[in-house]
């Protein structure tokens, strides 16, 4: 069944008065994020990138964080095809939560005070790195503690949030501060206070979360300013490529092998 049914059924179930479905809907809302991600924070994506390449000639190595769904987007670019090989997840045991049982407990971890800094402290992370934190609300001890105590490591941080969460949302970790405040570099991801792009009749409460689509975006294009700053130096990026494509394999191989002193996802 197609054409106009799909469009009727797709109404009943939340479709707006001009025929478009919920799914049309949650694409057009991501698109429109999208949008204004390129248009408002070019500045801040392009000195992300910079940051990422000045670490990276300068010997420093780069580290991604995020808790519970904001992980993603940090897992998204550690050992990725098209990706930056030096990419480095930090990693807080039980904090992706969908990971553990209960789930609950990555969002009870989130508000632990002390765990970032002793993460910190016992990772390979110096002065002189990068490290990426991702926090959609950036309200909680977990990454705010991350930020912090990495700037007073000497790390260089980037945040990725939602700046929007700073004026409509009070912080919940002992500083009283949001991400944005302990950042060298902070892009907005422009997502609302409650992340869910969607309301419909009958519906109880808004549906349909885009940070993840956004974020993901967001560092994704990170990597590639970072790529395109390490080129206009002169400097070779040093790339993956799929093992899915002949020669892939042999050519990560290598890539891993020359920069081994900055990948910690191998040992």
């Amino acid at each position: 069944m197609g054409g106009t049914a799909d469009r009727a059924a797709d109404g009943a179930a939340g479709g707006t008065a001009d025929g478009s479905s919920p799914a049309e809907r949650f694409i057009d809302a991501a698109i429109g994020l999208l949008e204004r991600v390129r248009k408002e924070e070019a500045g801040s994506i392009s000195a992300a990138g910079a940051l990422i390449a000045d670490a990276f000639t300068g010997g420093g190595r780069v580290f991604a964080f995020g808790a519970g769904h904001s992980s993603l987007p940090a897992q998204d670019v550690v050992y990725r095809a098209g990706g930056l090989a030096v990419l480095n997840l930090l990693p807080v045991p039980g904090a992706v939560g969908v990971d553990v049982v209960p789930a609950t407990l990555g969002s009870a971890l989130e508000r632990v005070e002390g765990l970032a800094s002793a993460v910190l402290e016992t990772s390979p992370a110096r002065a002189g790195d990068v490290l990426v934190v991702i926090s959609l609300s950036g309200r909680n001890a977990l990454p705010v503690e991350m930020a912090s105590r990495a700037r007073e490591l000497g790390l260089r941080v980037i945040g990725v949030t939602s700046v929007a969460y700073a004026s409509a949302t009070s912080p919940r970790n002992p500083s009283g501060t949001f991400l944005k405040d302990h950042c060298d570099v902070v892009v907005d991801s422009k997502i609302a206070v409650g992340d869910a792009e969607l309301t419909a009749d009958g519906v109880g409460a808004p549906f349909a979360p885009a940070s993840t689509v956004v974020t993901g975006a967001i560092m994704q294009a990170v990597v590639a300013s970072a790529v395109g700053a390490l080129a206009a130096r002169g400097v070779t990026p040093p790339l993956l490529r799929s093992g899915n494509v002949d020669g892939g394999h042999e050519w990560n191989a290598r890539v891993m092998a020359e920069h081994a002193d900055r990948i910690f996802y191998l040992r």
